[in-house]
């Protein structure tokens, strides 16, 4: 159940702590007037204007008076659309503690997790993507999460969705008119236009679906995969990397793939090592092969290690012109001999080269990392799913020339998964799922 919108809330929404200054915010019909039942200010405090006081806060149990700032901001004009006041003290959390216990007593209600924001949705501030972006915005963990949850805070989400829905609202009204004077043969609109109008909201809405795929890979490591001839070298470096495997001068020990996650650059990478290119003599080693090429079809970038005093084969050559996935050559075991030019020179033995190497692999991770959009678009995918099969089912029944009830029943489907999306169709249970993952005071 959602809590009364009317209530005047108070929280502390900046961070808990020791620190230079604490935010106390109030919402609702009477935060100017509780946050003024506690707080002294130099000047008289003048109800409806925009500004801030100076002065200071009496609290139970300490003799001296706290020196605080108060600001307010009168409705509609606001956050949450209400009337909003803050108190500005020293983060000393006891003192905030008792601040946050006298405005309490004045007549606020501690606020819930994220019903600053709940209401800020309710007055129309926020739909859902942007208060999502929200969520976004104060969990991210990176500068590219963060541009990307500020950019859908900003409406990069929402607008084009809004435009949809307009749009398509304005089509389904069309279509409705012509099903009013249907007997009078009057048409609202023609069917180039019907299927240019869906056509562009197709593409809108496939765009946001692969978004989401992204997102769905935009946590997991970067993949490399080393791969080459037998004794090649890419055991001992792999274990010179950060992983564990056998390793011996007899070609073909590594009959299996072997995976280890190392840390490089704050980037994650998921390092592989495959079975070398040899001929199969037997069911283990074909399956060895084929485990190996399986293995790099599925990475991100194939490492082909090259071992020093060797040249370069037909077979090595052909699979470094290779671009999906795109494979770098690496000479190994250059302290046995010398690296074919053009080569990232590197030893196990003597560790040459490595740090080179990890700090190349963490700027390809960075560039490939696809950053982790806000998290309305997880939530919307089922919703981003059935609006496709509403639109691909409308634009077949123009296409059809399907009778124009079928197409105004497709078109409100389709509207209907739209307006879930953005939250101007919403139930309580949804809000409460969305809103109990915020912090509270925000």
């Amino acid at each position: 159940m959602l809590p009364d919108p009317q209530d005047t809330i108070v929280a502390l929404s900046s961070a808990p702590g020791p620190g230079g200054r604490a935010i106390v915010r109030l919402s609702g019909l009477s935060a100017a007037r509780v946050a003024g039942s506690v707080f002294t200010a130099v000047d008289a405090i003048k109800t409806g204007e925009r500004r801030s006081y100076s002065g200071s806060c009496r609290l139970a149990g300490v003799s001296a008076m706290l020196p605080a700032e108060l600001y307010v901001w009168p409705a509609p004009r606001t956050y949450t659309g209400q009337e909003m006041a803050e108190l500005h003290v020293v983060s000393c959390p006891p003192l905030v503690d008792l601040l946050v216990s006298a405005l309490l007593t004045a007549g606020a209600r501690a606020a819930q997790p994220g019903e600053f924001t709940l209401r800020a949705f309710l007055a129309g501030k926020l739909d859902l993507t942007r208060v999502e972006a929200v969520l976004g915005v104060i969990e991210a963990g990176s500068r590219d999460e963060l541009q990307v949850a500020l950019a859908q805070l900003a409406g990069g989400v929402a607008r084009p969705l809004h435009e949809l829905r307009n749009d398509l609202l304005n089509l389904l009204a069309d279509v409705e008119a012509g099903l009013d004077f249907a007997e009078e043969d009057v048409q609202f609109v023609g069917q180039t236009d019907l299927l240019n109008r869906l056509s562009k909201g197709l593409a809108l809405v496939t765009l946001l679906g692969k978004q989401i795929d992204q997102r769905a890979v935009g946590d997991r490591p970067y993949r490399v995969v080393l791969a080459g001839r037998p004794n090649a070298g890419k055991s001992s470096l792999f274990n010179a990397l950060g992983g564990r495997a056998l390793v011996s001068t007899r070609p073909g020990t590594t009959r299996d793939y072997l995976v280890c996650t190392l840390e490089a650059g704050g980037a994650r990478i998921e390092l592989v090592d495959t079975a070398g290119w040899q001929a199969a003599d037997g069911d283990i080693a074909n399956q060895a092969l084929t485990l190996g090429r399986e293995q790099a079809d599925r990475a991100d970038l194939v490492l082909l290690c090259i071992g020093a005093g060797r040249g370069q084969t037909p077979e090595e050559a052909s699979y470094l012109q290779q671009t999906n996935p795109p494979v770098l050559a690496v000479a190994t075991k250059c302290d046995a001999g010398d690296p074919l030019p053009g080569l990232i020179a590197t030893s196990s033995k003597t560790r040459t080269g490595l740090t080179e190497l990890k700090i190349m692999l963490a700027e390809r991770a960075r560039a490939h990392a696809r950053p982790a959009l806000a998290p309305s678009l997880g939530r919307c995918r089922h919703h981003v799913d059935a609006c496709l099969q509403g639109l691909r089912r409308s634009h077949h029944a123009v296409l059809f020339q399907e009778p124009p009830e079928i197409l105004a029943l497709e078109l409100r489907a389709a509207l209907d998964q739209l307006g879930e999306m953005v939250g101007a169709v919403y139930t309580d249970d949804l809000l409460d799922r969305i809103f109990s993952r915020f912090c509270i005071g925000k």
